[in-house]
């Protein structure tokens, strides 16, 4: 039996993420997007390798980092923007046919990974004010406190942390 990968059929892709202000049909929404594709916080979440899985990937973001860990709305913003700032890398750049993105929370720290089967690393490029792209791990070194690059058996894991603070 072929089950399909995240990602894949009309019931795994919803058409729009859950509003900042977690409203009840915004609850389901994000709840309903954590039973159809996988919980990336449970383990690691298999996405296809295309353009449309970053859309996938931020739903997956938003919905754990406002309905499982209720961060604020800065933090939920900046993490989902680089949540679609790796998960771009690894579709563009890799050549895999699938990736797999993770999420973890610890103390007041997050954790969000994306790994994928190339041994490419990526490359911190200088960003110049009218450039239309390499702006990836320039946003995400900005914007995390630390990132780096875990270099497996098979692959790599690109990830980036960001110190969090509970809701007031």
């Amino acid at each position: 039996m072929m089950v399909p990968m995240a990602g894949e059929g009309d019931a795994s892709s919803p058409t729009e993420a859950p509003d900042a202000d977690g409203g009840t049909a915004a609850g389901e929404l994000a709840r309903s997007v954590l039973e159809l594709i996988g919980d990336p916080t449970e383990g690691e979440v298999r996405l296809p390798n295309r353009p449309e899985s970053a859309s996938t990937a931020r739903r997956l973001a938003h919905a754990v980092l406002q309905l499982r860990w209720a961060l604020p709305a800065q933090h939920t913003d900046q993490a989902v923007l680089l949540v679609s700032e790796l998960v771009g890398n690894a579709v563009r750049h890799t050549g895999a046919h699938v990736f797999g993105l993770r999420m973890q929370r610890r103390h007041a720290w997050i954790r969000i990974e994306v790994r994928d089967p190339s041994r490419g690393l990526p490359c911190l490029l200088p960003v110049h004010e009218l450039d239309t792209s390499g702006r990836g791990l320039f946003l995400v070194d900005l914007l995390s406190d630390r990132w780096g690059v875990d270099l497996l058996p098979r692959g790599k894991t690109t990830w980036f942390e960001m110190r969090v603070t509970a809701p007031a």
